[in-house]
């Protein structure tokens, strides 16, 4: 499972963490390998944004081991879903997926039944509460992510 955000900071690193932890409470994280990337390498080899750290903390939610990284072509054949946190990104998935793999592309927030809207939106240049907010949808989407993949195993 691949999040993928534009930076790989903020927003994908999160989902990381948030299904990691599902993924240890259900006992399936030795089932299910889980990365993160960006589809720019602004970043590239940074942790994620300290913000993002802090608020994940708070909850529990490890983030310490993460590194930015740019998604690659490989990516998209060794995962089974690739994730995107908004419809920009998901536009930048689509132009770079070889058309054999566009089946595992997908948006975080489509695990979110009658979720508020259809993208996680990006907290880089706002204050705290906007990485909050991104924490209350990827945790509520990945309960449905984490549904969907009991299925799938």
């Amino acid at each position: 499972m691949l999040f993928v955000c534009m930076g790989n900071i903020c927003r994908s690193p999160t989902a990381q963490g948030v299904l990691e932890q599902r993924l240890a409470a259900a006992g399936l994280q030795e089932r299910v390998y889980v990365d993160s990337a960006g589809t720019h390498g602004f970043h590239q080899g940074a942790p994620a944004d300290a913000r993002a750290r802090q608020a994940a903390a708070r909850r529990g939610i490890e983030l310490g081991e993460q590194k930015s990284r740019r998604i690659t072509e490989e990516d998209f054949a060794e995962f089974d879903y690739v994730i995107a946190m908004d419809h920009a990104n998901l536009s930048t998935l689509r132009e770079r997926c070889p058309p054999e793999y566009a089946h595992k592309l997908s948006l975080m927030l489509q695990f979110l039944p009658d979720a508020p809207g259809e993208e996680v939106p990006d907290p880089y240049y706002g204050g705290s509460n906007g990485f909050e907010r991104v924490l209350d949808l990827v945790e509520q989407a990945a309960d449905g992510l984490l549904e969907d993949l009991r299925r799938r195993l």
